[in-house]
């Protein structure tokens, strides 16, 4: 019975992940307000009935899509080779540096799922929009230590803050990904990075500190 009840819980645990990629996929290609449930359903090979086994409907997936995107895209960036740079500007330049090499293929295959769905839904769907925020937010804030190490290796005493740059990064690169779609190619996306390596390198330049700092 033990090992009945087992196997079942783990056919559930993979329907439920199967949809959640399937949403993935789907909403990057076609955006959250084209996507139906059949259109998740057939690109996960599961029913209907399976969808709503695991999710009261199209807007609870999109929370739980949003989560299982900041969960996946977390394990990406914590292998990625930024890390082992012994400077945390190298680390931070080479953050950035990672970012633009993953601009690879066709736009769905290389844009945010969180970015895309709230720009359609942040005025209608508060919880998608929560959720897209947590992601967002929540990856700017892995790059703030790095800053404020930067910041402190190199005697800098700037009027802002590690946390408003690390969201500057993202404000930069969820451009990048708009311009690519509106395009259709990775390249103009590629270049507002290559722009956010520039930006980042100025500023972290040592200049005295302002007089009003002094």
């Amino acid at each position: 019975m033990a090992q009945t009840t087992d196997r079942r819980r783990q056919a559930g645990s993979k329907a439920r992940a199967d949809l959640l990629d399937a949403a993935l996929a789907v909403i990057r290609e076609k955006g959250y307000t084209a996507t139906t449930v059949d259109d998740i359903c057939q690109r996960a090979g599961r029913t209907k009935g399976s969808f709503f086994h695991h999710f009261e409907g199209k807007e609870a997936l999109a929370v739980a899509a949003a989560d299982h995107w900041s969960e996946t895209t977390a394990a990406l960036f914590r292998a990625a080779p930024y890390h082992a740079h012994a400077d945390p500007l190298d680390r931070l330049i080479a953050y950035v540096d990672f970012r633009r090499a993953i601009l690879a293929g066709a736009p769905p295959e290389f844009t945010c799922l969180v970015g895309t769905m709230v720009q359609e839904t942040y005025a209608t769907h508060d919880e998608i929009r929560a959720a897209c925020a947590r992601s967002i937010l929540g990856h700017a804030h892995t790059l703030e230590a790095d800053i404020e190490a930067a910041i402190a290796a190199r005697g800098l005493r700037p009027d802002w803050t590690a946390a408003s740059l690390a969201r500057h990064t993202q404000a930069v690169i969820q451009g990048a990904f708009i311009l690519a779609k509106a395009t259709g190619g990775p390249e103009p996306a590629a270049e507002s990075i290559d722009h956010l390596r520039r930006y980042i390198t100025l500023l972290f330049e040592h200049r005295p500190p302002r007089e009003d700092q002094a």
